[in-house]
């Protein structure tokens, strides 16, 4: 039984709010306290989603250099803030999220049209998958969003290969790190729980604030958080 009741303005929230909340527990909240792998479970819903929804929006989007350029500019913007939020630096070589979004929408372009040997693209996928290592949720944000493209008319490949993919993701994180410190990231099955039961599909409404709110939004919370950590609760 599933329930189609979220367009796809509306499932981009919830991904806001996952976002925030995880975004919350990093900054305040300890890792391995209970409250804070629950709220790390639920922003492991994000990153993944995004990926799964920029092949869509690449797919039905008229004009593809705007939507690569407006990744682009607020992935630049978003520098500032990521940097702040992590290190309390700036400059530094961490981009965050936006940043890798942008990879993903180059690769799934370059697949798309680059007239080369699949061979060739293979090399392109692996090179932006390294320089994805410089933004948030890198390599596997890349290979989601990719592999949603090539079997957006194939729904069980295409869910099959974002599971292969959540799996090696899941199973590199409590490899490299502690086993329980790391068992939020389990919460990646969120995602198909999400899109395949609650969104319909619908675009929803187009007012522009849909379309720019995330955009607006992430480096904006970012920098909140940053100031907060850096001249309220420095420590």
């Amino acid at each position: 039984m599933t329930l189609k009741i979220l367009n796809r303005n509306q499932i981009k929230y919830v991904l806001i709010l996952a976002m925030l909340i995880d975004h919350l527990a990093w900054s305040f909240v300890p890792t391995l306290s209970v409250p804070g792998q629950i709220m790390h479970f639920i922003g492991r819903l994000t990153g993944p989603s995004m990926a799964v929804l920029l092949a869509e929006g690449y797919y039905y989007t008229r004009d593809k250099k705007k939507y690569a350029l407006r990744l682009g500019i607020f992935a630049l913007i978003s520098w500032v803030a990521y940097s702040l939020y992590e290190t309390r630096t700036f400059p530094t070589l961490m981009f965050g999220m936006i940043f890798t979004l942008f990879l993903a929408f180059i690769t799934v372009w370059m697949w798309d049209k680059l007239k080369v040997h699949k061979a060739i693209k293979v090399i392109f996928v692996i090179l932006l998958c390294a320089l994805s290592l410089f933004g948030d949720w890198p390599i596997f944000t890349i290979l989601w969003a990719l592999f949603s493209f090539i079997y957006r008319e194939k729904p069980v490949a295409k869910w099959v290969s974002f599971a292969i993919i959540a799996a090696t993701e899941v199973a590199f994180c409590l490899i490299l790190d502690s086993f329980l410190k790391n068992l939020f990231q389990l919460g990646v099955v969120l995602v198909p729980l999400l899109l395949i039961f609650f969104y319909n599909g619908k675009k929803g409404s187009s007012s522009p604030i849909h379309k720019w709110f995330f955009y607006i939004f992430y480096p904006l919370h970012l920098l909140i958080l940053a100031l907060l950590k850096m001249f309220v609760f420095a420590g």
